[in-house]
């Protein structure tokens, strides 16, 4: 069996996740206008600048601080209202396609973000690929954000993630696909026997000039609605296991070292 992976921001989508959304929980009271406008700021340093190792711890520390405290279950539900009207423009036209092109060969397809869950779960499930592995919250007894991670799908941990999911379900990585904007990303390019480098970062389409990778430009963002028939949004939960099977033996192995990912 042979799947394909991709990265979420920038790749299949236009912007980033959380960004996306900032006005949406702004709405709901959830953050101030102060940080949406951050939230507008960062995006624009991910956007232009490119993704380092730094600026991701940054901005991973601030959505923490904002998030501590936050209903799980109410961020799902405002997720899942929102994603038509927030998401659907901003997808890449050229990620439907190849994602319809891997289902065509017979390959899974999976979303491999560093995002929460609640946002690319409901969102995996709308693209119509077969799973996805995401950023998990510790979350308290009341249901409430701790404002630390249980596991975080970034860099190494993306590619270890991938290689449990591949050998739980027998996928062949050498004859798999990854496609990702960041060099950051790199470990799970270099997990696959066909790495991608879609809309790189310099450092990205430097290293994949040297290693004649290929590369490709997602331009062309579509409303999926002018494509499809539009899917019946689920549940965060409803797709949780296949996130929670391919992290759980990383997850178990990390949460003792949360406060050193940064």
């Amino acid at each position: 069996m042979e799947a394909a992976f991709f990265d979420l921001d920038k790749t299949v989508i236009a912007r980033a996740s959380m960004a996306a959304f900032g006005h949406r929980f702004y709405r709901e009271r959830l953050i101030s206008r102060t940080t949406v406008v951050r939230a507008l700021v960062s995006q624009f340093v991910f956007l232009h600048l490119g993704a380092s190792e730094q600026k991701l711890a940054r901005i991973r520390e601030q959505v923490l601080r904002m998030t501590r405290g936050w209903d799980q279950v109410e961020v799902a539900r405002i997720v899942r209202e929102a994603l038509e009207d927030v998401v659907e423009p901003i997808i890449f036209a050229e990620a439907l396609e190849l994602i319809d092109q891997h289902h065509a060969a017979g390959r899974r397809t999976y979303i491999v973000s560093a995002s929460p869950e609640e946002i690319v779960l409901p969102l995996a499930e709308y693209l119509g690929v077969d799973g996805a592995i995401a950023s998990r919250a510790v979350v308290d007894l009341d249901g409430r954000y701790t404002g630390e991670m249980a596991f975080y799908a970034y860099g190494p941990f993306k590619a270890e993630a991938i290689g449990q999911l591949a050998e739980r379900d027998g996928i062949d990585l050498e004859h798999s696909f990854a496609y990702s904007d960041s060099y950051t990303d790199v470990p799970m390019l270099e997990a696959v026997g066909h790495p991608v480098a879609v809309n790189p970062d310099r450092v990205l389409a430097r290293l994949a000039r040297e290693r004649d990778w290929e590369v490709r430009q997602f331009t062309r963002p579509v409303r999926l609605r002018d494509r499809v028939p539009v899917p019946n949004l689920p549940t965060a939960a409803a797709l949780g296991g296949v996130a929670l099977a391919a992290t759980g033996a990383v997850v178990a192995w990390r949460l003792g070292r949360q406060r050193t990912l940064g």
